[in-house]
């Protein structure tokens, strides 16, 4: 069992994480370990030490989105109203999936070295919008088929318009009980 990190070492993983989130979303899966960690302001021997290869690195740089992403759903209950709170949720669904789309080459990257990085996705998705559909009183819907309904909405092609009025939909097919 690993101990917990250092508050400066936790802080240097974090900020690290966060510019390689950019850095891979914005200069594309061969950006440079060197320019990560300089951005970040840590040497590279500190960004090897957390993460000793590039797909590690991309690895926890999209754990730690989905993990924002599910994290925010108790949050987002705790402080609105339950079908706010869902809707609210949905929106940072369709960031995460966007974000999702802009590592893609980084995450072939790590499938392509034999990494998983989506071995525990769906399960904790599942979760999350289980909770949320709990919420609502919607334990009738199957949360499978939210998640894929908002996986086709954060896909849709950008001529389509914004996605707002597409999640009203779906927020309102979820208040309507046949």
């Amino acid at each position: 069992m690993s101990r917990p990190l250092r508050a400066d070492a936790q802080r240097n993983r974090d900020r690290l994480i966060e510019t390689a989130l950019d850095a891979f979303t914005n200069d594309g899966a061969d950006v440079t370990l060197e320019s990560i960690a300089k951005r970040a302001g840590v040497g590279i021997g500190t960004l090897y030490r957390h993460f000793p290869t590039r797909e590690a690195l991309a690895e926890a740089v999209y754990r730690n989105e989905l993990a924002k992403l599910c994290d925010a759903a108790p949050e987002l209950l705790r402080t609105l109203p339950p079908h706010e709170a869902t809707r609210a949720w949905m929106d940072r669904f369709v960031d995460y999936m966007a974000t999702k789309r802009g590592l893609g080459d980084a995450l072939r990257m790590v499938i392509a070295c034999g990494g998983d990085p989506y071995a525990e996705s769906l399960e904790r998705l599942m979760r999350t919008m289980t909770m949320l559909l709990e919420a609502i009183d919607r334990t009738d819907v199957a949360p499978l088929d939210v998640i894929a309904t908002l996986g086709g909405i954060a896909m849709a092609p950008s001529e389509v318009g914004p996605t707002d009025g597409m999640l009203d939909l779906v927020m309102n097919g979820l208040r309507y009980r046949a």
